[in-house]
């Protein structure tokens, strides 16, 4: 592996892991970053590329578990003896948030990748999802559900409509089921945590049957690339969720939407 190839995988996994779980659509960054700049398909070749990416997206997803593990140890009925008693989320009620974008997935994949996979669409969804979060900050109801623990099954069935919007890309998982999320009575803080626990289950899902389309690609030569960018997603994913959850109550959505709209400017002005 030599610098230019250790630093597209430094590179790639650092946009993987602050972009991935941030309202801000981390296809239109890729677009950006990779397909504009450092071309990781010309240098590695399609097929190890799309690799590369299941690899460090699973880099993100561990970020993810690691901060949340208390959560999940809870949700498996593995929670310490003595941890507090009362309602608690449930996994009745992640599989109740996936159903809608796992059946609308299922039933649009194939239109959806050969339609809406293009620099153009991902400029819609971050336009349009961008007004969607500056709706959610200026007309958010009252708070309901303070917690992630007190959001109810027609809550937690609600957000996942809204994460169906994220199947057109450039829309952002996170970015449409916060929203959602703010719009339906949560705060900021129970919707973002919501969010973060229910991508775990569908894009490690994704990302296994992914990684067996690809598994001839994880040759020898390839796996020191691979390990760079999975821990190099990790790392920066993990210390951007960290910053997210802090700070997502005091700023709200609203300097991500107007941040999407500049990344959004500077798509239309490469492709047109």
């Amino acid at each position: 592996m030599n610098l230019w190839e250790l630093f597209v995988a430094v590179i790639l996994g650092l946009v993987e892991g602050l972009t991935e779980f941030a309202p801000v659509s981390s296809t239109g960054h890729m677009i950006i970053v990779d397909d504009l700049w450092l071309k990781s398909q010309e240098l590695l070749g399609s097929e190890v590329a799309n690799a590369f990416k299941v690899v460090i997206q699973l880099g993100s997803i561990l970020a993810v578990v690691v901060l949340f593990w208390g959560r999940f140890m809870d949700l498996l009925g593995l929670k310490k003896k003595g941890a507090a008693n009362g309602p608690k989320l449930n996994l009745l009620q992640i599989f109740v948030g996936l159903l809608p974008a796992m059946v609308f997935g299922l039933l649009f994949e194939d239109w959806i990748d050969e339609y809406l996979f293009s620099v153009k669409t991902v400029v819609v969804g971050l336009f349009v999802g961008a007004f969607l979060m500056i709706a959610a900050d200026k007309f958010r109801p009252k708070v309901t559900a303070q917690t992630v623990d007190q959001i109810t099954y027609k809550q937690a069935f609600q957000v996942g409509l809204f994460q169906c919007i994220a199947l057109w890309p450039g829309f952002s998982r996170s970015g449409s089921t916060i929203s959602g999320g703010v719009l339906l009575g949560m705060s900021y803080r129970a919707a973002s945590d919501f969010t973060f626990i229910m991508a775990v289950p569908i894009m490690a899902g994704a990302s296994l049957l992914k990684m067996m389309k690809y598994w001839e690609f994880f040759t020898p030569e390839m796996i020191p690339f691979f390990i760079v960018g999975f821990v190099s997603a990790f790392i920066f994913a993990l210390i951007f969720i960290r910053f997210f959850l802090q700070l997502i109550d005091k700023i709200k959505l609203t300097p991500f939407a107007i941040y999407r709209i500049v990344i959004a400017i500077i798509l239309m002005f490469i492709i047109w």
